[in-house]
């Protein structure tokens, strides 16, 4: 870990441990569920894996989280500790922040289809699906060409991401441009008007077309700025 501030004010303590660069968008992964140390990097891919480990043992040795070893193989995962869990509010709120305030329009260098497409698999509410293997085929013909092509398979209760082609029929096929995907993400576009515009474009199964809206849930971050504006209301 760096070196610190070299102030008592508890403010300064803490950001010794959840300041660093990066670090509170591995809190972010962490938050949602990441566990494995790959699942952690899918969230962060422009982050080296030499960095990732170096800030997952500052936050080990900060007390944030945990290494458990997983039984029966020869590797861990990291949990987080209480302490960890109490930066929930504190992380999603920064989030919220910047949903709400930082007004800056969305530049190409900040869409990324890896980020979205992880993030989009952590949402998806599979009690809203149909029984059996459910696949979903997500096209951005914008997208750089290994980027361009994506699958969901839900099957059990689990959402697997595909880059490649997974084998299995495909359920529904949704098209649309890279930052049309990330605005509707966001919550900036409504997912029913992008659909009604024609920016995003649906076919397949004619039950899960009519069902996207509770299927594919948005961003965590912005469920959160609703609540927060409910509460405030």
């Amino acid at each position: 870990m760096t070196k610190g501030y070299g102030q008592y004010c508890p403010l300064a303590k803490a950001i010794d441990i959840v300041g660093e660069r990066w670090t509170p968008l591995v809190l972010r992964e962490l938050l949602m569920g990441g566990r494995r140390f790959n699942e952690i990097r899918r969230g962060v891919p422009l982050m080296s894996p030499a960095l990732l480990t170096k800030r997952l043992k500052d936050l080990e040795r900060g007390g944030v989280i945990s290494r458990v070893p997983v039984p029966g193989k020869r590797t861990h995962e990291y949990q987080l500790t209480p302490a960890g869990e109490a930066l929930r509010p504190i992380i999603v709120g920064l989030a919220v922040w910047g949903l709400n305030w930082v007004e800056a329009r969305l530049g190409d260098e900040d869409l990324d289809a890896s980020v979205l497409m992880w993030e989009v698999r952590g949402q998806i509410d599979t009690a809203a699906l149909p029984e059996g293997r459910t696949v979903i085929q997500f096209s951005f013909p914008d997208a750089p060409r290994m980027a361009s092509l994506w699958w969901l398979v839900i099957e059990d209760g689990q959402t697997d991401l595909c880059q490649s082609d997974p084998g299995h029929e495909v359920d529904l096929y949704l098209e649309t441009d890279l930052r049309t995907m990330t605005e509707v993400w966001l919550g900036r576009i409504p997912l029913k008007k992008a659909i009604r515009d024609g920016a995003i474009d649906l076919f397949g199964s004619r039950t899960l077309e009519g069902t996207v809206g509770n299927w594919l849930q948005l961003s965590k971050v912005y469920e959160a700025a609703q609540d927060m504006s409910e509460r405030a209301n």
